[in-house]
Protein backbone atom coordinates (compact mmCIF):
# COMPACT_ATOMS: atom_id res chain seq x y z
CA UNK A 1 0.00 0.00 0.00
CA UNK A 2 1.18 3.50 -0.84
CA UNK A 3 2.20 6.06 1.86
CA UNK A 4 -0.55 8.03 3.35
CA UNK A 5 1.08 9.31 6.36
CA UNK A 6 0.51 12.50 5.96
CA UNK A 7 -3.15 11.97 5.83
CA UNK A 8 -5.26 12.68 8.68
CA UNK A 9 -8.94 12.40 8.44
CA UNK A 10 -11.92 13.79 10.60
CA UNK A 11 -14.14 10.38 12.60
CA UNK A 12 -16.85 11.13 10.24
CA UNK A 13 -14.97 11.13 7.25
CA UNK A 14 -13.21 7.48 8.48
CA UNK A 15 -16.98 6.30 8.47
CA UNK A 16 -17.72 7.23 5.17
CA UNK A 17 -14.38 5.77 4.08
CA UNK A 18 -14.81 2.56 6.09
CA UNK A 19 -18.83 2.61 4.54
CA UNK A 20 -17.06 3.01 0.64
CA UNK A 21 -14.54 0.00 1.24
CA UNK A 22 -17.13 -2.04 2.95
CA UNK A 23 -20.29 -1.61 -0.03
CA UNK A 24 -16.60 -1.78 -2.81
CA UNK A 25 -15.68 -4.98 -1.79
CA UNK A 26 -18.96 -6.77 -1.29
CA UNK A 27 -19.76 -5.68 -5.20
CA UNK A 28 -16.97 -7.69 -6.09
CA UNK A 29 -17.16 -11.29 -6.90
CA UNK A 30 -16.06 -14.30 -5.06
CA UNK A 31 -12.91 -15.01 -4.26
CA UNK A 32 -11.78 -11.47 -3.60
CA UNK A 33 -7.94 -10.94 -3.61
CA UNK A 34 -6.18 -8.71 -1.07
CA UNK A 35 -4.61 -6.85 -4.56
CA UNK A 36 -8.15 -5.75 -5.08
CA UNK A 37 -8.89 -5.05 -1.31
CA UNK A 38 -5.54 -2.63 -1.18
CA UNK A 39 -6.26 -1.23 -4.82
CA UNK A 40 -9.55 -0.12 -3.13
CA UNK A 41 -8.35 1.25 0.24
CA UNK A 42 -5.85 3.13 -1.94
CA UNK A 43 -8.29 4.75 -4.03
CA UNK A 44 -10.76 5.78 -1.04
CA UNK A 45 -8.10 7.18 0.71
CA UNK A 46 -6.65 9.29 -1.93
CA UNK A 47 -9.61 10.23 -3.53
CA UNK A 48 -10.79 11.13 0.51
CA UNK A 49 -7.02 13.40 0.72
CA UNK A 50 -8.30 15.50 -2.12
CA UNK A 51 -11.56 16.38 -0.01
CA UNK A 52 -14.44 13.59 -1.30
CA UNK A 53 -16.42 13.51 1.79
CA UNK A 54 -19.41 11.36 -0.02
CA UNK A 55 -18.90 7.87 0.72
CA UNK A 56 -21.07 6.78 -2.50
CA UNK A 57 -18.81 8.89 -4.59
CA UNK A 58 -15.46 7.36 -2.95
CA UNK A 59 -16.99 3.81 -3.21
CA UNK A 60 -17.86 4.84 -7.08
CA UNK A 61 -14.66 6.17 -7.82
CA UNK A 62 -12.88 3.07 -6.18
CA UNK A 63 -14.58 0.75 -8.19
CA UNK A 64 -14.14 2.81 -11.13
CA UNK A 65 -10.25 2.29 -10.70
CA UNK A 66 -10.05 -1.15 -10.12
CA UNK A 67 -11.62 -1.54 -13.39
CA UNK A 68 -9.17 1.10 -14.95
CA UNK A 69 -6.35 -0.28 -13.19
CA UNK A 70 -3.20 -2.99 -15.23
CA UNK A 71 -4.00 -6.30 -15.19
CA UNK A 72 -0.53 -7.99 -14.47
Amino acid sequence: MKNFADAAFEPEVIEAMAAALSRATAALPEPLSSAHVNLLAESILRTAKSGERDSAVLERIALIELQIAPRS
